[in-house]
């Protein structure tokens, strides 16, 4: 039975005084996270930063994201950390011969090879809610990084998503990923709301179809790894399974955030009535059947409350850990459902995730998120060491408190205006 506690309660002024708490001290935590050349560096546990790990491109977005966030809330200081961030993607990180994102820099300047579709879906995220906040540079960005994504990664025929480049841009990786087009669609409608530019919507749908089939064909247990011709191969890493972004078998925290941007994205075409009555009503099926197939297969699956990282293809648990962003998301996900279709269930989910947050994964003495937690819910650090962004954790304090009618990014003037 869900917790009773009004502090975790969807809408009740307990829980947006939580939520609104919550997100500040995240705000607070990551101020410190630019590198002299705009890059983010990598934060250890009480917020320092990790001087000697490699800055990645992924994490500059985050944390550009982030703070166009806090921008738009007036916090003040943010929109200088989201001009760092600006300042080190169009620097720093960018590969001005041959175009692109690096991955990564080390701490000595050398970039680390590949272009990855990961790294520039969060450039457009980035920009997006840069060029919302109204900070100098955010358009140019953009432009880039849309370049970029159209001309290297997006396949229009197929209406997907490629994986990875090398540095040049002259050999394709043959390995294609759904993690890289997840977020694609998170940035895809981000653009297409920023910049009213509806193609970008239209591509997030055409890669959502895809997700669908698949899905509805694997007991809505979704295939992350497929080779060149899209063919799913479900033994990828079987003998890594704990893969950072690459795991093995099947990732419930995915179906989880596949759930709210199929929501949303439905949301963002056929409005709510048609969500709920019309033709989006098979996108809302897909995004129920989606979230309780992983909530099924994943919660509380070995005697412990938490998420597992990873199941079998038939919902046995693989890897026990527990990661930080899949519960955030899952907060996210049923807030967004509850939202939806006022199921009762999805606010006990709701409450049932915010308190298990608050007790096992937010760090109440040093700040932000523990990232990885194992099985008995003890804090470890083998895939997640550190504290490396703020992402996650801030967006699912923002999200349960707007309209998800109104955008799929929280970094609008209206949802700012709506309760952010």
């Amino acid at each position: 039975m869900a917790t009773t506690n009004p502090k975790y309660q969807i809408g009740t002024p307990e829980n947006k005084k939580f939520l609104d708490l919550s997100r500040d001290n995240l705000i607070a935590f990551g101020r410190h996270f630019p590198a002299v050349d705009g890059s983010s560096y990598w934060l250890g546990d009480d917020g320092t930063p990790w001087k000697d790990r490699n800055r990645a491109t992924w994490i500059t977005c985050r944390m550009t994201h982030v703070y166009s966030l806090a921008t738009l809330l007036g916090v003040d200081g943010a929109a200088e950390l989201v001009d760092d961030g600006i300042r080190g993607l169009r620097g720093v990180l960018h590969d001005d011969e041959n175009d692109g994102w690096y991955a990564e820099i080390t701490p000595d300047q050398y970039h680390m090879p590949d272009k990855q579709a990961y790294a520039h879906a969060f450039v457009l995220l980035a920009a997006s809610s840069a060029l919302l906040a109204g900070r100098p540079g955010a358009k140019e960005l953009l432009e880039q990084a849309e370049h970029v994504y159209l001309t290297r990664f997006w396949d229009d025929e197929i209406g997907l998503s490629v994986d990875t480049w090398n540095t040049e841009f002259t050999e394709l990786d043959t390995y294609r990923g759904l993690n890289a087009n997840m977020h694609s669609v998170e940035a895809c409608l981000a653009v297409a709301d920023v910049t009213g530019d509806e193609s970008w919507r239209k591509r997030a749908g055409r890669i959502i179809e895809h997700v669908l089939t698949w899905a509805s064909e694997n007991e809505w247990r979704i295939p992350e790894h497929f080779n060149s011709n899209w063919e799913p191969e479900l033994e990828f890493n079987a003998d890594k399974p704990d893969d950072q972004f690459k795991p093995y078998g099947a990732t419930p925290g995915h179906g989880i955030e596949w759930s709210r941007l199929i929501t949303q994205y439905a949301l963002s075409v056929y409005g709510k009535d048609g969500v709920l009555n019309g033709d989006g009503k098979k996108y809302l099926d897909a995004a129920e059947h989606l979230f309780n197939r992983a909530v099924a297969d994943a919660w509380d699956a070995d005697g412990a409350p938490g998420i597992v990282y990873t199941t079998d293809w038939q919902g046995k648990p693989v890897v026990h850990d527990r990661m930080h962003w899949t519960l955030a998301e899952a907060i996210n996900t049923s807030a967004t459902l509850f939202h939806v279709t006022g199921k009762q269930e999805y606010a006990d989910w709701y409450a049932t995730f915010l308190e298990y947050v608050d007790t096992y994964l937010m760090d109440h003495k040093l700040g932000s998120w523990f990232h990885q937690l194992d099985r008995h819910n003890h804090v470890m650090d083998t895939v997640w060491p550190g504290k490396s962004d703020l992402y996650h954790a801030t967006q699912s304090m923002m999200i349960p408190l707007r309209d998800p009618s109104l955008s799929i990014a929280p970094a609008t003037k209206k949802g700012v205006e709506e309760g952010l």
